[in-house]
Parts: C-alpha cells; structure tokens; sequence
C-alpha cells in the first residue's frame, strides 16, 4: 500500500501561457475601453484566470497597463528625475528625456508602432492613457503648476507633433537635427507651457 503524496505548498504554477493570455487580454481591453473603464476582474475572465492571479503576475492595474504597452522602459519612473528639480529647468529635463528616449531605437519602435494606427479608436485610447494619464499628467500635478490639465495638453501637442515630424514622417531637416539642438530648441517652449503666465 502506497502512501498518499503529500500536498504541495506554495503557490501552484501558472501555465507557460497564462502571463502571455493576461497581457494580450488587458491590450485588447485596455484598447477597447480605456483604463478607467477596464477592470482587472474583466481582464482575468478574458483570460480564462483568477483576479487574483493578475496581480500576482503584475501588481497594480497601472504596472499591468504599463507592461501591456510593451515599453523598454516604465515612464512612471523615467519621469522621476524630471520633477525632481522643480520647475526651474523642467522644460529641458523633460526634453532631454524625451528625445533620449525616442532617439533609441529600441524603445522607438514599439512605440511608433502604436501611434501609426492613431487613427484607429483603440490606439488613441491608449495614447491618451498612456502618454496623458501615465506620464504627463503626473509631471504637472507633481510640479504644483496651476492648470495642470491644460497645461499639460499644450505640453503634449508640442511632443506629438514633434514625434510625427522628426521620428514618424522624419522630415528634414528636424530628422537629422542633433539631439542637443532638438533639446535647445523645444525646451523654452515647454518651460513657457510648464510655468509661464496661460493666456
């Protein structure tokens, strides 16, 4: 006669897949329906698991959000530094993070990837949770500016529209222009967005 085995203990392992399921269900709902409308819950039963096994994996609905963006690097901490300072110099620290992330390839192209379908309702949900709610919108409400929505939507028309012309559409010659003089050039705009008198 055999003895029964005994119970394991510990957390039971996931299948190989079901991080991959996760991540492709919260893309799906995420694009759908925004992150204020996408609930952890409804991205674990599209993917066929516990809530609770979502936050294992992943944490918060924001480090879910983040890794579904599939990005080299967590533009919650790269922000960090920014706001550090101040908001003496933000407008160039911000620049400089801006242009140094976007002049490595590696994280360039996931993200070129996502504003080629801009067009599309689910890349501009995910643009705008992203880019506004996860970045931006925390830098304001960090440096204690007035106004920090409308402010931060001026300061996101400057970056998008330098992202579709020097990295999307690489016209000349701002496509060529060295990371320096992108940074010299758009920081006092950005400074004036940040901390100068609104009309």
């Amino acid at each position: 006669m055999t003895s029964a085995p005994a119970p394991r203990r510990g957390r039971r392992p996931g299948a190989p897949d079901t991080r991959a399921a996760i991540l492709a269900a919260a893309r799906e709902g995420f694009a759908a329906s925004g992150f204020g409308r996408t609930s952890v819950r409804s991205i674990a039963a599209a993917a066929g698991v516990d809530a609770a096994l979502v936050h294992h994996y992943f944490g918060t609905k924001d480090d879910l959000f983040v890794a579904s963006l599939d990005l080299r690097v967590d533009p919650r901490e790269a922000v960090l530094p920014v706001v550090a300072g101040g908001p003496d110099g933000v407008g160039e620290r911000l620049m400089r993070l801006f242009v140094s992330v976007w002049d490595d390839p590696d994280t360039r192209l996931p993200m070129l990837a996502l504003l080629r379908g801009v067009g599309e309702p689910q890349s501009q949900q995910l643009l705008r949770d992203g880019f506004l709610r996860l970045v931006l919108q925390p830098v304001g409400d960090a440096l204690g500016v007035d106004e920090p929505a409308r402010r931060m939507s001026h300061v996101a028309s400057q970056l998008l529209g330098l992202v579709v012309i020097r990295y999307l559409l690489e016209i000349e010659p701002l496509a060529s222009l060295p990371a320096e003089q992108v940074v010299a050039t758009y920081a006092p705009v950005l400074q004036g967005y940040l901390t100068g008198p609104l009309p």
